[in-house]
């Protein structure tokens, strides 16, 4: 019996003792400018979104991308469009159609990228204003996201900086930039296209029916 007791005990220590100050090395630093996809971020997220509890703005964010509700726009409007493009980005009814017809050429993103600037611009609370900026950077500057907008080096490398002390001005170049594209790429397009074409005549039979 004492011999089995001993036997028992020597193939007890001799079992690998797993090291109690020793860590699996899994350690991730990074900063969510950097666009990490390491399993720790999707672990972050998923607690992060675990938090019920707390509001968050994404919902706010992604209320930008709700069509924006507007009248009817009158026929003289839709004609002043063709002359002046800041006029119609003004006007709900204006980048409406715009954004269905950026839709269709699959560049929807830049007009959402442009509204969401827009919102941050008014944003006054600190904490509010790193949330939004970081959603942003995440749907349309991050090499990660199938939304992300065309802009050069010097201005990512500008947005980088800013990452650091965000603020409600930090993506003006980058507006500035796809703002630009929108006006000289898409916008002539939009206006020999046969959506526009068929706003004015539709528009212009209203009222000459009334």
């Amino acid at each position: 019996m004492r011999k089995r007791q001993q036997s028992q005990n020597e193939g007890t220590s001799a079992m690998p003792q797993a090291p109690g100050n020793q860590r699996p090395n899994n350690t991730c630093c990074f900063c969510w400018c950097c666009c990490c996809s390491c399993s720790c971020l999707t672990v972050r997220n998923e607690d992060r979104g675990d938090n019920s509890g707390r509001p968050t703005h994404t919902t706010k964010m992604e209320s930008i991308q709700v069509i924006e509700e507007c009248q009817n726009p009158p026929v003289e409007e839709i004609i002043s469009w063709a002359q002046n493009f800041d006029k119609m980005m003004k006007t709900p009814a204006g980048r409406n159609i715009f954004r269905e017809f950026l839709r269709t050429e699959y560049s929807e993103e830049n007009l959402l990228f442009w509204l969401a600037c827009e919102d941050l611009k008014n944003e006054q609370n600190k904490e509010v204003v790193e949330e939004k900026a970081r959603l942003i950077y995440e749907d349309y500057i991050s090499i990660l996201s199938p939304k992300e907008v065309s802009l050069d080096s010097r201005v990512r490398e500008v947005i980088n900086r800013n990452l650091l002390d965000p603020n409600p001005h930090m993506y003006e170049d980058a507006q500035l930039q796809i703002y630009t594209l929108m006006h000289r790429d898409s916008f002539p397009r939009f206006l020999n296209s046969q959506m526009y074409k068929s706003l004015l005549e539709s528009t212009t039979s209203s009222t000459s029916e009334t």
